[in-house]
Order: C-alpha cells, then structure tokens, then sequence
C-alpha cells in the first residue's frame, strides 16, 4: 500500500493526515499553537511554533501508522492565506508573521488605493485593498519597522515557510500568492506594475510554480525526526480555502462550497475571467485553468467559540449546539451580526463590529446560540446573494468546517441560502485536498476530478423547508439593515477601544 500525507497549516493549529491509495485516512494529528494579540486588531504567530508542530505531527502519524517510511510518495500542504513572513538574506526570520486576521494596515490600503488607483488594481490583482492581505502588511513593515523592511531578502506566506524549512527551498504557489495583491491574476505572475508603482523591489517575490509541482525532498535532519525518509517528494500544495474545496470536490462551476472554520467562506470555481467588482475575492484555483470567486465571513467559527468561551467553556460544541433544534427560526426576535474581527464580504469595514439586536429577559443560553449559528449563515448569504445577482446558478452546495458537524447547523443553511446542502461522509478540510495535490503530483492520477471520484465520500443531503426558507428571507432583510444601523456607532465606539488598547500596551 501506498500513502500521501496533507498538512493543514491553520490558523488556531495544524493538521496532519496520512491518507492510502483509496482514499482512507490511516492516521491523523493534530498540534495547537498561539497567537499574540498585543494591540486590539494585531494577530500575530511564531513561524517556528508552526514547523515544530508540523514535525510533531508528521513524527505521530507515521508512529501511529507503523507504515514503512518508503511507502510514503509525498508530502503537500494546505496553509491560512495572507499571513506575512519576512526573512533576511542568510533565510532567517525577522518578525513574527502577521496573520490574515489582523487589521491595522487601513492607512496601507488607503495609500494602494490612491498610488494604483481602485480600476487598475482590479484589474491586476482582481481583488480591493483590505487589511488582511500581504501587500498591506508589507508596507507597514516598511512605514513602522524600516530597520527590519530594509533587512528583508524575500517574503513567504505561512504554509510556504513551513515547506522551505522542511525541505530548504523557497517557493510560492498559484492559489496562495494569489491572496497577496501583487500577484497579477490573469497573467499568472508577480506584477511588475504594482510593484514598481509601490516602490517595492519585486525581488523580495518568491518563485512561483503550481500546486501539484514537486519543489524538494525533505532535510536529512526533518526526516530523521519524523521518521520518514530524506527522499519523500514535497509538494507545493495550495490555499486553504482552495485545498478546501479540492477536498470537497468543488473543482468545477457546476458545485459550490461553504466552509465555516474560524472564518467562513463561500466559494464558487469560474472558467471565465470575469471583470471584478470588488465585491467577491478573485482568486486562482489549486485547479490547473480554474480561477474562483469568493466571499469571507471573518469571524464565522471565531464568533461561536466567542460565545463558548464566554457563556458554556466547560461546554462541548456539539452540547453546545444540541438544544437549538428546539427553538424556532428566528431565536425568538434575537439576531446577531458577526463582526467581532471586522468584515470582508459584503463590507470591507475593519472597524465595523459585532451586535445582538433584539435581547431580552426571555432569552435563554440556546437563544444566543441558535442566534449566533444563524448570524454566522446570514453573513454567508450576502455572499451567495452576490454570486446569485451576477448571475451565478447556486443549487446544491457543498457544507465543510464546524457548519457541517451540526445537522440542525447544516438544515439552517439549507434553509437560509434556499439550496440543497450536501455533506461528506468524512470531512477532513483543507489536508484532504493537500493529501489530493500530493497524489496527483505523485502521479497516482492524472487529474484531480480522477483523485476526487476516489477520495471524495458524500454523506447526507439536507433540502430546504419552502416555509422556513421565507421564514429566513425576511429575518434576511432586517439583518441587512443591522450594519447599516450600527455602522456610525461602530465608528464612534473605536476611539474607546483605541484608548484601552493604548493604555494596555
């Protein structure tokens, strides 16, 4: 028997899977790490916390497999998309990465905006200027911490790191570098224009090869310590939210995908290059000629373990989530926005935050949940209702992430986004589809709807209630108009949040 393995860099932990030639997960690992919030709005990690992970969790699979090390034909991975990693010219690490999450670059995007101008930057980059992509952080590095700027030889997204230090050689890939803004999307290279116009010496780019390309074999010392072999091919892997949906099995335009991790993604694959407006991300697919739009709940996952930790920590998620079966779309007049990080799709506002409206004494613990879970699918909606409105067919859609352990959870978003939701028999995320990248880059198969018709187990179907649907499309309306509502008062509410922040420094 042959084996692959996918390492899933996420953002609260990384995931590795050793999965054979049919398909199965034989073993898997799973490593936390943490991040530092320093100022309200920084996220930031330790890049080494992700590799010593990383080779813990490759060391436990292996050793709880008990497969020889030879029979392993390659490594790839899935990676949080965004995060910047800047090393000097002897390789070594300069700073701490800042994380997609993070959100103190506003001044950063408004100056890419005034320099390029917002037409010509969608047309290069497909995407606007927000806070949570690379190039943003980029410029800040070089505004607030030139001494470390004018150091920095090349810069990595964070998967992209942990594969240079398993295997020494830097590279980036299609679907990742496609999250940084400098990436020029349909020509498929670094943008010379953007970097010129920005002053940034495009240098500091990583090489770009695509997702399946074998980029190295691991260090004798990394094999040595996770018990595999110096040979094992690596393989560049892709995007988390691409990986995603390869693992899904959304790698044509006939499926879409709904992922709800920390933050929440709906994402839908396009053959043609459509002319952006700004409201949908744009990126390139781990898929060889597809690209796909998507938009972004930021704290989708993020604003239920909120809820957790602040109301039921000794709680279960799935105890947690068992008594909103009970109560009524709606939780009885109370709704919930989740912008406790900001939001990216439809409002790029990083200092909109978020809000129950409606709470009153009757309201009970499973009230707040069930409010929380539908705020979430809301916001995934605006989403849906973009690609609807640009004339986006969306029937039957693919659920992954926490959305998808709950079966109330998975008929909420049957019923708000009016489409049939689909699961899957055993939902591994995004390491799925880097295990899928490394089979097909190892020449197990040809392509990856082959690899997919293969690995990709479909598990139960869950159809929309016509009466709940119009239920939901008028909760729909007035949730719209809650950031409307709140959006001044956000405002307003920052300069108190920026004097805590300051004050605690």
């Amino acid at each position: 028997m042959r084996y692959v393995i996918g390492v899933d860099l996420g953002t609260s932990a990384v995931k590795c899977l050793l999965v054979s030639e049919g398909g199965e997960v034989v073993a898997s690992a799973s490593r936390p790490f943490d991040s530092m919030r320093i100022r309200s709005g920084y996220s930031e990690q330790d890049p080494e916390q992700w590799v010593q992970e990383t080779v813990h969790c490759l060391q436990a699979v292996m050793a709880a497999a008990g497969v020889e090390a030879s029979s392993v034909d390659g490594i790839s991975f899935s990676g949080q998309m965004h995060g910047l990693v800047l090393l000097d010219e002897q390789q070594r690490l300069l700073r701490p990465a800042i994380l997609w999450n993070d959100t103190r670059t506003s001044a950063e995007c408004r100056e890419i905006e005034a320099t390029v101008g917002w037409e010509h930057l969608l047309a290069i980059a497909k995407n606007p200027a927000l806070e949570g992509f690379t190039l943003p952080k980029l410029l800040w590095v070089r505004k607030h911490e030139p001494h470390l700027y004018d150091r920095a030889a090349v810069f990595l997204l964070p998967k992209d790191y942990v594969r240079f230090r398993l295997t020494g050689n830097i590279h980036a890939e299609f679907s990742d570098a496609a999250g940084t803004l400098l990436l020029d999307i349909p020509r498929r290279e670094w943008s010379r224009e953007l970097c010129d116009a920005l002053a940034i010496d495009r240098g500091i780019c990583p090489p770009l090869v695509e997702s399946h390309a074998c980029v190295g074999t691991l260090l004798p010392s990394i094999a040595e310590a996770t018990g595999l072999t110096p040979s094992t091919p690596v393989f560049a892997g892709g995007a988390d939210n691409a990986c995603g949906a390869i693992g899904a099995s959304v790698l044509e335009e006939d499926r879409t995908l709904c992922s709800i991790g920390t933050s929440g993604v709906i994402l839908s694959p396009d053959r043609r290059e459509r002319d952006v407006t700004g409201k949908l991300h744009y990126f390139n697919h781990a898929v060889p000629g597809i690209d796909y739009a998507m938009g972004v709940t930021l704290a989708a996952g993020q604003s239920l373990s909120w809820l957790r930790k602040l109301i039921a920590p000794s709680q279960s998620y799935d105890s947690l989530l068992a008594p909103i079966d009970s109560i009524s779309p709606g939780a009885g007049g109370l709704l919930f926005t989740p912008y406790l990080s900001g939001e990216r799709t439809p409002h790029a506002d990083a200092d909109i935050r978020g809000s129950f409206i409606g709470l009153d004494v009757s309201h009970s613990q499973a009230h707040m949940v069930r409010s929380v879970v539908e705020g979430i699918t809301f916001s995934l909606c605006e989403s849906l209702a973009i690609l609807r409105a640009q004339g986006k067919s969306v029937d039957r859609i693919v659920s992954i992430g926490g959305g998808a352990q709950s079966e109330t959870w998975l008929q909420i978003q049957a019923d708000i986004f009016n489409a049939e939701m689909v699961s899957l028999r055993h939902e591994e995320g995004p390491g799925m589809g880097a295990a899928m990248l490394a089979a097909v880059g190892a020449g197990w198969f040809d392509r990856l709807d082959e690899c997919a018709a293969v690995f990709v187990k479909w598990g139960r179907t869950f159809d929309p209630h016509p009466s709940r649907v119009e239920e939901y499309r008028q909760l729909f309306a007035l949730y719209k108009e809650v950031y409307q509502q709140t959006e001044s008062l956000s405002c307003r509410l920052k300069r108190f949040r920026d004097a805590e922040r300051i004050q605690s420094v």
